[in-house]
């Protein structure tokens, strides 16, 4: 198949680097500057599951339009409007666009782009950040990519997505609940992210605290309660598991929204944390954690758009 990665940062980068190195048609469409550095240093992976150096074919927005079979968007959520416009071209109507963003509103904004057929669902977990050279560093195991139609079939195109999936150095996972997935990841990164940027400390030093523990716990509740109001496909008692596994997390684990807030760059506090306060808003459900977490994000970001205006 013909796979297009949008972006060649550290999660587009990272999981498409895996598909070509196994051999697969793989193109990165990237940005002017990117492409410059990658035509000189090569597209680098650091890993504990395995360093590779790879040469990969480029395209940029201004390329000639041809049609791919998948589409895979790892873009952070208020770069996605320009992202669906530069790939517009490479879209046909039997490709199929797998997004790996985190959260949920960005579904509707692909489907209303590309339709409802085009879009189906995804989400990853890996830890990988672009070092200062360009090189993808990825420290932890961890490298999981879920797929799947939403619909939950298995039919031919699933399985063709497959067998190019299969066989990688990355975990590769074909979901016949991928909905539930997604909101279920969405639910844990909301938490986690918003607890380690709120206290600007990794997941460990948080949870090691007695109140620390109640403070994600409660956080994981009232996301919960606000999912199951609306209808979202979620598990009851999710949150408990959820606990678990964030309890499970390495010491030192940062989100990567924390990570962004260390450099001073956007984050997505309203994709992630305020779209479900809007929801809470709307079905009346008291969320005074997911409130304190928003408001922290909130005075971040305008010290940083202020700071960016001069």
């Amino acid at each position: 198949m013909k796979i297009l990665v949008v972006g060649a940062g550290a999660i587009g980068g990272y999981f498409g680097g895996r598909l070509l190195e196994k051999g697969e048609d793989v193109t990165f469409l990237v940005r002017d500057r990117r492409k410059k550095e990658l035509e000189s240093t090569g597209l680098n992976i650091e890993s504990v599951n395995g360093d590779c150096r790879l040469t990969p074919p480029l395209i940029t927005k201004n390329s000639k339009a041809q049609e791919y079979d998948v589409v895979l968007l790892s873009t952070k959520s208020y770069q996605l409007a320009g992202a669906i416009e530069d790939v517009r071209p490479f879209v046909g109507k039997e490709t199929m666009v797998l997004p790996l963003l985190n959260g949920i509103a960005h579904v509707d904004q692909l489907v209303e782009a590309f339709g409802e057929q085009s879009v189906i669902g995804g989400l990853c977990f890996v830890e990988a950040t672009l070092d200062e050279k360009g090189a993808i560093v990825q420290a932890s195991p961890m490298n999981q990519l879920v797929y799947g139609e939403r619909s939950g079939e298995s039919i031919d195109r699933i399985k063709r997505l497959q067998k190019s999936f299969d066989g990688t150095k990355a975990d590769f996972v074909l979901s016949g609940n991928i909905e539930q997935e997604m909101w279920h990841k969405y639910l844990f990164i909301t938490t986690m992210s918003g607890i380690t940027t709120l206290f600007e400390q990794p997941i460990g030093p948080i949870r090691q605290l007695e109140s620390g523990q109640r403070t994600i716990a409660a956080l994981l509740k009232e996301l919960e309660e606000v999912m199951l109001k609306f209808g979202a496909p979620v598990e009851p008692g999710i949150s408990e598991k959820l606990l678990d596994k964030l309890n499970s997390m390495g010491e030192g684990m940062k989100s990567s929204m924390q990570r962004d807030a260390e450099k001073s760059v956007p984050i997505e506090a309203d994709h992630l944390q305020g779209y479900l306060l809007e929801k809470a808003h709307e079905l009346e459900v008291a969320v005074p954690v997911l409130e304190t977490v928003y408001t922290k994000l909130k005075l971040y970001e305008k010290t940083v758009n202020n700071s960016l205006h001069f």
